[in-house]
């Protein structure tokens, strides 16, 4: 049974581990060595810098902004994200009481899904068309029409809801939790019906209410699928690119207005590498995105670790 099984698995290893190769490990390595030099994007000749590049980074007051944008957006949109998530999914899977006294999803549970889901079906070109229309500045917008409507914004001065420095973070991250608490939803569905529903009727049994399950069962036994959901969101706060750049007053390209107040890593490398022609600059705002992105990923697994509680 074991005679050739090394070269047997070697032989189905070895494309997809030479593709692996060279569409993401090479290109990594590239941009590695191109964040060295002054390279300018077009031209086939570059001279070699050093750590240049990196020490301009460090004095760069717009890239440095949007860092702490992209820490802000990794500290909300994972736990707003992660929390309403887990909410609904308990709610439409262990929120209710059967005729039997057992337990089960709220009424309507299964409708309340499909509504949930419904908004990670849409693309992020058309969620940014969407919203666009929602947080307009002038009458035709949904979000001003609704509070002029009910007196809390006056008609002739609305809120430029993308347009202002202390609410445009807010208003991209209303757009992405939207976006997303659908799909953690299913994912921590599909999570609880692994529980069995005998440590819930037992909870039950013993006078327990909703608050206590949620936090006594639910979220003890969905922490491996909490973790792996909180890495991915990490994930998407530190990138944010096609939100920003479509969404956001122009700053010359790609959007991270207004005066960079929404400007992110990813807007401020792909101006610097395509509007600036700085391209070698930008490959170092690559690598910085690329350590700090790996850096999130490893605390953030050791910092939520805790021992499997097994069922």
């Amino acid at each position: 049974m074991r005679k050739g099984q090394y070269r047997f698995v070697a032989g189905f290893l070895v494309v997809p581990v030479a593709l692996y190769l060279v569409f993401v490990i090479w290109p990594y390595i590239q941009t590695i060595g191109y964040s060295l030099t002054d390279w300018k994007g077009q031209s086939q000749t570059f001279k070699f810098v050093g750590l240049d590049n990196y020490r301009a980074l460090y004095h760069d007051d717009v890239f440095q902004k949007a860092i702490w944008h992209n820490i802000q957006f990794l500290v909300f949109i994972p736990v707003i994200t992660i929390l309403l998530a887990l909410f609904f999914a308990f709610m439409v899977n262990a929120g209710g009481r059967s005729r039997a006294g057992g337990v089960s999803g709220v009424a309507g549970s299964g409708f309340y899904k499909i509504v949930y889901f419904f908004p990670q079906v849409l693309s992020l070109a058309i969620l940014a068309v969407l919203f666009n229309a929602v947080y307009r500045s002038d009458g035709g917008g949904m979000l001003n029409g609704v509070l002029i409507k009910l007196g809390l914004v006056d008609p002739s001065s609305p809120v430029e809801w993308l347009n202002e420095p202390g609410i445009v973070r807010w208003a991209l991250i209303l757009v992405v939790v939207w976006h997303g608490v659908g799909f953690y939803l299913v994912l921590f569905s599909a999570a609880l019906q692994s529980i069995p529903r005998d440590i819930y009727e037992a909870a039950l049994i013993d006078g327990a209410g909703r608050a206590q399950s949620f936090f006594r069962i639910t979220l003890p036994l969905l922490w491996d699928t909490v973790q792996t959901a909180w890495v991915y969101l990490g994930i998407v706060a530190m990138d944010m690119f096609v939100l920003v750049s479509s969404m956001t007053a122009s700053m010359g390209a790609y959007g991270g207005g207004p005066d960079h107040d929404s400007d992110v890593m990813s807007t401020v490398m792909m101006r610097n590498f395509l509007y600036f022609g700085k391209s070698g600059y930008a490959c170092a705002m690559g690598v910085v995105m690329l350590l700090l992105t790996l850096v999130l990923s490893v605390v953030t697994l050791r910092a939520t670790r805790r021992e499997r509680i097994e069922f």
